[in-house]
């Protein structure tokens, strides 16, 4: 690989055939956690919003959960697991994901490698927005951002100056800072995603950031086996940036833009410990209630997994009941 910009820097690094990071055996489990992985809880979250789904939807004959960005598939497995009878032979659940199917995943889910066109139900993407490949731009000496283009070995150089529609972006949704991550690339890839739903709710969660907010000096990182590293495009690790959540958004669509504390707990996931008193009537209880209260601790604390955002929006359905009553829905313009 020669010197490029991020955006195809990226690609290669995470989904070329030949040595693609995530589509490595141990997929991005072997090397970090996400709320998917830290706790039961969030997976019966998921499906609590599913059912509320399938209760606006008028409970159709077929009811799409769609994971995007499934990784090994472990959410849609939970998801499925966890349905009563009467929803799971309703259910169609998809994962959307790159890699190859992993062996031992329920036979019912659909592993593909394209948004399903047409369905109705729930379109959930956890952590994939991030790892949407997007290009890099900074200031030169003269105030002018140009794309930032990067080596094998993960060094930096400026390049050409932004194209129109780049520049536009900029301009709009990253107006100051040194370096801005053009997130044009993301926000067409959310757009296809939920307009591939017939109706139903489309959710993204991720680190995020909004306008008034933005980091002047970019979010791009490099994760390897649990910590930290370098971006270093060769595959040898995850290289992800955090997402403009704000430019995300469909317009014309209600939509919530709010964080995974408040979508969770509208959707009963809470971390209080559990009575003191029930540590004498029913010690086993107890634990496992302590357990299960850190749990939800963890995937709600707002300096941690409760600080994501959480992109919702309604796509010819009413707003689901949990979420209904958190404030800042709104019907966007363009």
């Amino acid at each position: 690989m020669e010197w490029m910009q991020w955006r195809p820097a990226m690609e290669q690094a995470l989904y070329g055939a030949d040595g693609g990071f995530y589509r490595r055996p141990e997929g991005p489990a072997g090397h970090f956690r996400t709320s998917v992985h830290a706790s039961p809880h969030y997976a019966r979250a998921v499906l609590r919003l599913l059912s509320e789904v399938d209760e606006a939807l008028g409970r159709p004959e077929r009811l799409a959960f769609v994971d995007v960005g499934a990784g090994r598939g472990e959410l849609t497995a939970a998801v499925l697991a966890g349905a009563g009878p009467g929803l799971a032979a309703r259910l169609r659940p998809y994962a959307v994901e790159l890699a190859g199917r992993p062996a031992g995943l329920p036979e019912a889910v659909v592993w593909t490698d394209r948004v399903p066109e047409g369905v109705r139900g729930l379109l959930f993407a956890n952590e994939w927005l991030d790892n949407v490949p997007l290009d890099v731009a900074e200031r030169d000496g003269h105030g002018v951002l140009r794309y930032v283009e990067v080596s094998p070995a993960g060094e930096e150089r400026l390049g050409d100056r932004l194209a129109p529609a780049d520049a536009r972006w900029a301009e709009r949704w990253w107006p100051k800072g040194d370096r801005v991550e053009l997130g044009g690339p993301r926000d067409a890839a959310w757009a296809a995603a939920v307009g591939a739903l017939e109706g139903g709710l489309a959710v993204a969660v991720d680190y995020a950031h909004r306008r008034a907010d933005r980091p002047p000096f970019g979010t791009l990182a490099g994760f390897r086996a649990g910590r930290e590293v370098r971006p270093v495009p060769d595959g040898s690790c995850d290289v992800t940036a955090h997402v403009a959540l704000d430019a995300v958004a469909v317009p014309a669509v209600h939509s919530l833009w709010t964080t995974q504390r408040e979508a969770l707990h509208a959707l009963g996931v809470h971390g209080a410990r559990p009575p003191l008193a029930l540590a004498s009537s029913d010690p086993v209880g107890y634990l496992r209630a302590l357990s299960g209260a850190g749990e939800a601790a963890e995937l709600t604390d707002p300096a941690g997994l409760g600080g994501f955002g959480w992109l919702a929006q309604a796509v010819r359905m009413p707003v689901p009941q949990s979420l209904a009553g958190l404030p800042g829905w709104q019907t966007l313009t363009p």
